[in-house]
């Protein structure tokens, strides 16, 4: 059987530096905790119509902001954090790794991100900090697939923030928002109610092993946070997306026909 390619830190030429942050908050009914989802709008480019963690590219900004109010954190890794918040307020209108921010103010904020205001700008005119140790590092992925543009994503954690705002998406990139289990996303996958790619998938399915943040955030401290870039193998008779075994996920390989890409 074909070994996991070596070189993991090597990224694709041509890899695009993003952040995700999974969201998680406790369910109503004390079942196992809610994270919230997007729904990528059918005309994007990468994951068209499907359903996401929040999140996105990492811009030139964020590399300042995170020099500014994580100086003790690796400039990549501080970037995409920052990218996490970030992209997180444009897209769902929530704040997180902001305490300072109330939520009469959201609207504003969020407004003038969207209008292409700086938020190294935005925090310098309120002198407010951000939190960029609140999020907890769990996973970083680059899949190298020819159908879809290659992506090096950082995955982060975050308890949801208290809050009585109604969320609504950016429409220019996401149709839906929602709050569910991973289980329960998981299984509406199944039925064919949404459309996971890949490393969602993976991810629900290491979420779903979990009751709540805190239990997630002492998993993730048992594994090291490596670059994940999905092989190919074949075994009896077809061949299967495969991840590494080490790093936390309980599935590590599904039928290559069956995966979702991109």
């Amino acid at each position: 059987m074909p070994l996991p390619p070596s070189g993991s830190e090597v990224l694709p030429e041509g890899a695009i530096p993003a952040a995700t942050l999974v969201i998680m908050r406790p369910a109503p009914d004390n079942g196992p905790d809610e994270i919230l989802m997007v729904k990528r709008s059918t005309n994007m480019a990468f994951a068209a119509g499907a359903v996401v963690f929040p999140g996105g590219r990492v811009d030139p900004d964020d590399y300042l902001v995170a020099r500014q109010h994580g100086p003790d954190v690796h400039e990549a890794d501080g970037a995409a954090r920052v990218a996490a918040l970030r992209e997180t307020l444009e897209e769902t209108g929530l704040a997180v790794g902001w305490p300072a921010l109330q939520e009469r103010e959201l609207a504003d904020v969020r407004r003038a991100l969207l209008a292409g205001t700086l938020l190294s700008d935005i925090l310098a005119a309120r002198g407010d900090r951000i939190a960029l140790d609140s999020f907890v590092p769990f996973a970083r992925w680059c899949p190298n697939f020819k159908e879809a543009r290659t992506f090096d994503t950082r995955f982060y954690a975050v308890a949801a923030p208290p809050h009585g705002h109604e969320l609504t998406v950016e429409e220019a990139e996401h149709s839906h928002i929602f709050w569910a289990s991973a289980h329960r996303t998981l299984m509406m996958a199944d039925r064919g109610e949404v459309s996971v790619i890949f490393p969602t998938r993976r991810n629900l399915e290491r979420l779903a092993r979990v009751a709540d943040f805190d239990e997630f955030s002492a998993h993730s401290r048992q594994f090291p946070v490596e670059l994940v870039t999905p092989w190919i193998e074949w075994c009896e008779g077809q061949s299967f997306l495969c991840i590494p075994d080490h790093l936390g996920y309980p599935v590590t390989r599904e039928s290559f026909d069956r995966v979702r890409r991109g």
